[in-house]
């Protein structure tokens, strides 16, 4: 096995929520990862959380696997699958946190394929005023921002500050989408990297959609994605 692969290989464990794939190192990690929430104790949960129906033998108490609240059977019946714990099959969450769940799988049955297969963008690095046709995706382990051309970069996802998708200067209906990038580091930009792309439209989605995910999954860093028409 490569230096690669040990680092990035899985194991199989099973929680108090239930069986989980996850990296053998920590520093594995994808950075969409979230942890699993502690359980509110028995003893501090005596009625539902939602509707604050008695719990009692009849009426049996279940911690939702995102929020880890208790709630009875009917607000929290919906087994909805949580990849961003890297549970193995779906399991069991409140109303509330089986909709975002819902929302995020999305992004990893669609979205996330989307940024790993990438599109073309001429890309302007710093200050320079020479562009390099290259192939911008996401990495295989989701943690680096991989440019591909003459040149190569790895970006380290959680380094980027600012995700900017503009469209000013443009009439309706054309799809240059212009995209700036800043990496921060001790709270000073230290590389801009300028992108124009002309395919792939449901990139500007993903990229969206990856934006508020790091936002929730690192909030030590700022990452925004503001489209402008």
């Amino acid at each position: 096995m490569s230096g690669c692969e040990a680092r990035d290989a899985k194991k199989l464990v099973r929680s108090l929520s239930g069986l989980r794939m996850v990296p053998e190192h920590r520093s594995a990690r994808s950075p969409f990862g979230l942890d699993e929430p502690p359980w509110v104790p028995d003893k501090e949960c005596p009625r539902c959380m939602q509707c604050d129906t008695k719990f009692d033998f009849i009426t049996r108490k279940h911690h939702c696997r995102r929020c880890g609240k208790c709630f009875c059977d009917k607000c929290c019946s919906k087994k909805v699958p949580l990849p961003r714990m890297c549970f193995v099959d779906p399991v069991r969450q409140c109303a509330e946190c089986a909709l975002i769940s819902q929302k995020e799988t999305e992004f990893y049955d669609k979205q996330l394929k989307v940024l790993m297969n990438g599109a073309t963008f001429f890309v302007t690095l710093g200050t320079s005023d020479k562009s390099e046709l290259m192939v911008c995706r996401l990495s295989n382990n989701q943690r680096y921002l991989v440019l591909d051309g003459n040149s190569h970069y790895e970006i380290e996802i959680v380094q980027i500050s600012t995700v900017q998708i503009l469209t000013e200067g443009f009439t309706p209906g054309e799809k240059d989408i212009h995209t700036y990038t800043s990496l921060l580091e001790s709270q000073h930009i230290t590389e801009g990297i300028t992108s124009t792309f002309c395919e792939h439209s449901s990139l500007q989605h993903a990229l969206m959609t990856l934006s508020h995910l790091l936002s929730c999954a690192v909030p030590a860093y700022c990452l925004m994605c503001v489209c402008s028409t």
